[in-house]
């Protein structure tokens, strides 16, 4: 005769999932504001003067309305043509990355591919975001 049954031992992992699953929700939320950066009011100039050589690839952004920015501040098409071939003399920058929203005029970008290529660049990126 039994006098007990066989104990099983299994680990509940719902609960596991659940924290996982409320720490993933929380990353999610919290990742879109660690990239947008601080806040800061630079000082107005008309040229961008380059004192060392980039690292990292150079953002251009073009935004919905059309607008042109170069490490965040917005220049004209002429100021960004100034700037990349300095860049390019100079040898301080040598991979460009373009940012447009995806509603933005053509043109625009058109043109500052056009400048960027004039200036000698041949590296040149557009950048997309994943379907995903």
């Amino acid at each position: 005769m039994k006098i007990g049954k066989d104990l099983q031992a299994d680990i509940n992992i719902i609960p596991l999932v659940d924290v996982v699953l409320v720490i993933l929700i929380i990353f999610m939320i919290t990742a879109p504001l660690l990239t947008s950066g601080i806040e800061v009011e630079l000082p107005k100039t008309k040229d961008f003067p380059i004192t060392q050589k980039e690292t990292q690839p150079v953002k251009i952004t073009v935004t919905k309305e059309g607008n042109i920015k170069l490490y965040g501040e917005e220049i004209s098409l002429e100021v960004l043509s100034r700037w990349a071939e300095e860049a390019r003399k100079k040898d301080l920058a040598k991979e460009i990355q373009i940012e447009a929203d995806k509603d933005c005029p053509y043109g625009v970008v058109a043109k500052v591919l056009s400048e960027l290529k004039k200036a000698g660049f041949s590296e040149l990126g557009l950048l997309t975001q994943s379907e995903h």
